[in-house]
């Protein structure tokens, strides 16, 4: 049997030990590791923007979602996607339930609350309308005693004031593909407003590209950006770096064309 002193040797190496092996290079490290992993809980909305956002598969995808994850990567983050309801996002961007959502500048209801980084991609509205059908925009006034698909919930602020005095009619739907159903097969509906990457790419999943023209002359075009709330101003200025060199690089057109 061991007598006390040795037991109490015994204990003193083994914490020596342990301390020794906790002060390792290789222990420091892999703590450090740790403490430099940094989440970044990026909205990508239950229904997600294709081809902005694509969510309905095993991993997300899309235009915004691949940018953000290469320039996130690049700035020692891993991206968290979330899927919080339009009506929730701001209020959760705010108390940091999330860190960034996509958004126009000119969508956000109160725009000065929150940070935006510079463009990703133009959002570029345009009418998509029956082929061979005889319909032209230039102006507003072309579209009075017209009847528009549109999506509901947008405003549109060079068509509202023609929608406000019954000029020209507005007929809302709730989804994007639904829009050019009606069109197609409506009989009172003359074009339907959309966004022009995102018409496009319904058009082509959907096999029915050959039976809309689009037109030439849209009548928003807006940034598509990260909002982000205010304290996140570091992270923006590094973002902005990182796209600047994207779109210098050819990497941004590269994204781009995988969803054309």
């Amino acid at each position: 049997m061991q007598n006390r002193p040795s037991c109490r040797i015994c204990a003193i190496l083994g914490a020596l030990l342990f301390a020794h092996v906790a002060l390792s290079p290789s222990a420091s490290a892999t703590q450090e590791t740790a403490q430099q992993e940094q989440v970044f809980r990026f909205n990508i909305s239950p229904n997600g923007y294709p081809p902005y956002l694509i969510v309905h598969q095993s991993q997300p995808s899309g235009i915004m979602w691949d940018v953000v994850t290469v320039v996130a990567q690049r700035l020692g983050y891993t991206v968290k996607a979330e899927q919080i309801p339009r009506k929730r996002v701001d209020q959760m961007l705010l108390e940091g339930y999330i860190d960034a959502t996509p958004r126009a500048r000119e969508w956000a209801e109160q725009p000065e609350q929150f940070l935006f980084t510079d463009p990703v991609v133009d959002i570029e509205e345009v009418f998509f309308v029956p082929a061979n059908s005889g319909f032209s925009f230039e102006s507003p006034e072309d579209l009075v005693s017209k009847t528009i698909v549109t999506h509901l919930g947008y405003q549109y602020p060079l068509l509202d004031p023609y929608f406000e005095e019954g000029r020209i009619r507005r007929f809302d739907v709730s989804r994007d593909k639904d829009m050019f159903t009606f069109v197609l097969h409506g009989d009172r509906f003359d074009a339907a407003v959309a966004d022009r990457l995102v018409g496009k790419w319904i058009l082509k999943n959907e096999g029915l590209r050959e039976h809309f023209d689009i037109t030439s002359e849209s009548i928003s075009n807006y940034g598509f950006r990260l909002m982000l709330r205010k304290d996140w101003l570091p992270f923006a200025k590094k973002f902005n770096e990182e796209l600047a060199k994207m779109k210098k690089n050819g990497e941004l057109d590269a994204i781009l064309a995988n969803y054309r």
